[in-house]
């Protein structure tokens, strides 16, 4: 065991669900199941005990809903990141979970593909969301508290700044030199947004933008 590999707490009522995490999860070296558990309060009591890098939580807990627990679990590991592992494909629960301080959401039925991603997006304290909520939360949501929600919910800040210099007609290269970024990592943080987002050519890129403020 390395010192920078992510200490990973998992709370999910299944053990079945939880033996298949910890196998996953253990194909990638540069992460850690410190422990599992099945309810919210054995995942305050061990974040507290064993102050994990990262807490994957479901929601459907049978003592009380994964997302009341966060402020609980944040409050016994204060440097604690929590991520929703979830089958609630709601954009009503994925509001409420990054409201109650969550900083990631993915769709059990995707975690095989999305959740390590997830783990190390939010371990660089970058918000992670399933990319269909993500675009449905900030294709529906127009207000201007949604579309507050929409830039912290789904787009990292760095990801945010591709989006507006996108919007205001820079190619890839420019944007390149105006972040003193390479055009390789510029392409990568582009296909991240688009992924997120859902969207595909500049026309909807603009408009996103314009509606979550980005751009006049």
């Amino acid at each position: 065991m390395t010192n920078d590999r992510l200490r990973v707490l998992l709370c999910d009522d299944h053990r079945i669900v939880r033996g298949g995490l910890r196998r996953m999860l253990a194909e990638d070296s540069g992460i850690l199941v410190v422990a599992d558990v099945g309810t919210a309060a054995e995942a305050v009591a061990a974040a507290g005990r064993l102050q994990p890098d990262i807490v994957v939580l479901d929601i459907g807990l049978p003592d009380s809903s994964g997302i009341s627990a966060i402020g609980r679990i944040l409050g016994a590991s204060p440097a604690s990141r929590v991520l929703m592992l979830t089958m609630h494909d709601d954009v009503a629960y994925l509001r409420e979970a990054f409201a109650s301080g969550a900083l990631g959401y993915v769709l059990k039925a995707a975690a095989d593909i999305e959740l390590i991603q997830a783990i190390h997006d939010v371990a660089k304290g970058e918000r992670y969301v399933h990319p269909t909520l993500g675009a449905a939360l900030l294709g529906r949501d127009t207000s201007a508290e949604g579309r507050s929600v929409s830039t912290v919910a789904g787009l990292s800040e760095r990801e945010a700044e591709i989006l507006r210099l996108l919007a205001l007609g820079h190619t890839n290269p420019e944007m390149a030199e105006v972040l003193d970024l390479s055009v390789r990592t510029v392409e990568t943080y582009r296909y991240r947004l688009q992924q997120k987002v859902g969207l595909r050519s500049r026309a909807e890129l603009v408009r996103l933008a314009r509606e979550m403020g980005l751009v006049k």
